[in-house]
């Protein structure tokens, strides 16, 4: 498994070394035995036999673990693991982009949104001929989102996405993978306008209490112990870093961490939760990492998984090791500006 390196270290990354540092071991055991689970019970497919195991998006989950701590496609210990993955989404595209093989339920564009994420993530990493293929389909799945949040909406759903590819509401949950997506997409080259993401953020934004520092799934106010997280990622990878919504936000999540647990989307919180403390950084990034590795390394079953209630122990185990590996830096979209003083 790679090693998390910090070359001509800054004082954000000095910071992120020594919480590290205080988890090393402990936390590079939990990840390999996480995805040898992963890669043991996986299908010869790339898919899954638990919850939603077929879904493109729980299999992209899976590719984007594996790669999180560094294991590529094509090469390695998990390099069949990661081709299956990748193989199994890149055949389930339909003729308008979409990204499903049927087993997403009513939530398509979250599967969509997830998929052409790491479809993206992969991208740079293979063989040219896989990445003909790369390229082909990562054009109409993300001319899909885009043309998803073009859908005609009120005021307050503008710019953001829903369940489906012609919905007219939105939500920040959706929205957050979209993204993310739709980030990764843009720093591969693809054009995606400048306005489709300013329309995001300002989606994001009305779903932001500025006072608190809290963000909502459809307002400012709902489900803001899981969706802070989300809103405060979606401002740090959008050039929002160093503000007061993002600072305030930090705080809210700091104070509020523990009433993720047990939630029905525990997983899907501690993940955002994660990703937007790491691009914070300082001391926002310590603490919760500090409490995230205590708090869940001990909860790991002895078969490397964690269960996640109705969704099952692929998606749950996936999901912890995603958090986990934030500060690994192996994926482009968990790169952070350096240029901010964040020792604050």
């Amino acid at each position: 498994m790679a090693l998390l390196v910090f070359p001509q270290l800054g004082s954000s990354q000095q910071a992120d070394k020594n919480v590290f540092d205080r988890h090393r071991e402990a936390v590079e055991h939990s990840v390999n035995s996480a995805l040898e689970y992963l890669a043991t019970s996986q299908n010869s497919d790339g898919t899954y036999d638990d919850a939603y195991g077929r879904s493109t998006g729980i299999v992209s989950l899976v590719g984007m673990a594996f790669l999180s701590a560094g294991h590529t496609p094509g090469y390695g210990l998990y390099a069949e693991n990661l081709d299956r993955c990748m193989s199994y989404v890149l055949e389930s595209q339909h003729y308008n982009g979409l990204l499903d093989k049927g087993d997403s339920g009513h939530g398509l564009m979250y599967a969509h949104n997830i998929a052409t994420l790491f479809l993206s993530e992969c991208s740079g990493m293979v063989d040219a001929e896989t990445q003909e293929k790369l390229d082909r389909v990562l054009s109409k799945s993300t001319k899909l989102i885009l043309s998803a949040q073009a859908v005609p909406k009120n005021e307050s759903h503008q710019g953001g996405w829903r369940y489906k590819p012609d919905s007219r509401d939105s939500d920040l949950s959706c929205s957050g993978w979209a993204l993310m997506a739709l980030r990764s997409a843009k720093l591969n080259g693809a054009p995606v306008p400048d306005d489709a993401i300013k329309s995001a953020v300002d989606y994001v934004l009305r779903n932001h209490d500025k006072a608190e520092g809290r963000f909502g799934y459809t307002d400012p106010w709902g489900h803001s112990e899981t969706l802070t997280g989300c809103g405060l990622l979606c401002l740090e990878l959008t050039g929002f870093h160093g503000t007061d919504s993002t600072y305030r936000a930090g705080d809210y999540i700091l104070k509020n961490r523990e009433r993720i647990i047990n939630n029905a989307h525990e997983a899907y919180a501690n993940y955002y939760n994660a990703q937007a403390m790491f691009q914070l950084g300082g001391r926002w990034w310590a603490e919760y990492a500090d409490w995230m590795y205590e708090h869940y390394l001990v909860r790991q079953s002895d078969n490397g998984s964690w269960s996640e209630g109705r969704n099952g122990g692929t998606y749950g185990t996936a999901m912890m090791v995603l958090s986990f590996t934030v500060p690994y830096r192996q994926l482009p979209i968990y790169q952070r500006d350096e240029t901010v003083d964040e020792d604050l």
